[in-house]
């Protein structure tokens, strides 16, 4: 007599054994976060080194290429972030006078609302410019720390690197053996570029303008708000959100509720214009995900892993479909559920064709 399991039954094991690795991941985001950013890195340089050893150069000097790239951009952006952050902790305290009156606007129009003043008093006395002070050199100090992050993903980028050097032969070992495995990370790794430059050329649109908007305007610290709204960008549909906060509020300080009325209609045109209308429309072509998927896993990445997660949500969505569905063809099925376009996905191609007909002689 045969026995087998029933559908039900596997359907729950497995969701039970997704809650097990997911609880898992989150308890090890520390480490897990900085692998993962390492392995889209190296993903996205990749290509330095084929590129030098395409043009004869031998397998080090494309190792260091590669690593020559991350390592400017990263530090960079590290570096801009720190002395900008600086400049901003500077900035704050000069606002006492502003913030205060700002207050005391605030508490006249909630005693005018008919709001005991009791209330009032128990509300804002929780805001003070000390505690703006003091919330600014946490996230210094975050900063700081994410310089020994930043070492450790780093260690983890040349390994990885060091590795690539012979990806080709090993690679061509998997699509002889398991095509369908060769073909599932063969489009993680497409997607996984595509998206980064997608986002990064669109990044870099918006903080052109979004900072040029600012300057005009007169908000301080625009290249900050800049390189902030480049970083937010690849934050998946709320990424604008979270970038117009600190300048509508700087600008709130500077020029009172007019100046942040213009800072926030400003970044919406923009934001909305180039991040919700005309970006999607590239992501999805060349990620294969919808906007709701998207959305989701922004959410999901984002809860597991933190900050990082919601930064590679789109990547690790892609790793994780590559691993979960494209692996296996009974899976496939999914893509076109998930997909931006409901398009039929393609089977990996292998390297062995089939043998024509033989004519009969």
């Amino acid at each position: 007599m045969v026995w087998s399991i029933p559908r039900g039954l596997i359907v729950l094991l497995a969701g039970a054994g997704g809650v097990v690795v997911v609880v898992g991941m989150r308890a090890f985001a520390g480490v897990l976060a900085p692998v993962f950013l390492a392995l889209m890195l190296t993903v996205a340089v990749q290509p330095v080194q084929g590129w030098v050893r395409g043009r004869g150069g031998p397998a080090w000097l494309g190792l260091l290429a590669a690593l020559a790239t991350v390592v400017g951009v990263l530090v960079a952006l590290v570096a801009a972030l720190l002395f900008s952050v600086a400049q901003l902790g500077s900035v704050l305290p000069g606002y006492a006078d502003e913030l205060g009156a700002l207050l005391d606007d605030v508490r006249e129009l909630l005693a005018n609302a008919g709001i005991s003043q009791d209330r009032i008093h128990s509300a804002l006395s929780q805001i003070d410019v000390g505690k703006v002070v003091a919330a600014v050199d946490g996230v210094l100090g975050g900063l700081l720390g994410l310089v020994s992050n930043l070492v450790f993903v780093l260690a983890l980028l040349m390994f990885m690197a060091f590795d690539g050097m012979t990806i080709g032969p090993r690679m061509a070992v998997v699509t002889r053996l398991r095509p369908d495995i060769a073909g599932a990370f063969a489009t993680f790794v497409d997607g996984t570029r595509s998206y980064l430059v997608v986002s990064t050329v669109f990044g870099f649109v918006v903080a052109v303008l979004d900072g040029a908007a600012l300057w005009l305007l007169g908000v301080p610290l625009p290249l900050l708000w800049a390189l902030v709204s480049f970083l937010t960008n690849y934050i998946p549909n709320i990424g604008f959100v979270i970038g117009v906060i600190p300048p509508a509020a700087l600008a709130l300080l500077e020029g009172g509720p007019g100046l942040m009325l213009w800072v926030i209609a400003i970044y919406c045109v923009i934001n909305v214009v180039i991040q919700s209308i005309i970006q999607p429309k590239f992501v999805g072509d060349a990620v294969g995900l919808s906007v709701t998927v998207t959305f989701l896993s922004l959410v999901f990445w984002g809860w597991v892993l933190g900050a990082l997660g919601a930064l590679l949500a789109v990547p690790l969505t892609l790793l994780a479909k590559a691993l979960l569905l494209d692996i296996d063809p009974t899976t496939r099925w999914v893509d076109a559920l998930i997909s931006h376009s409901g398009a039929e996905p393609e089977s990996p191609e292998t390297d062995e064709a089939p043998a024509p007909p033989r004519a009969e002689g």
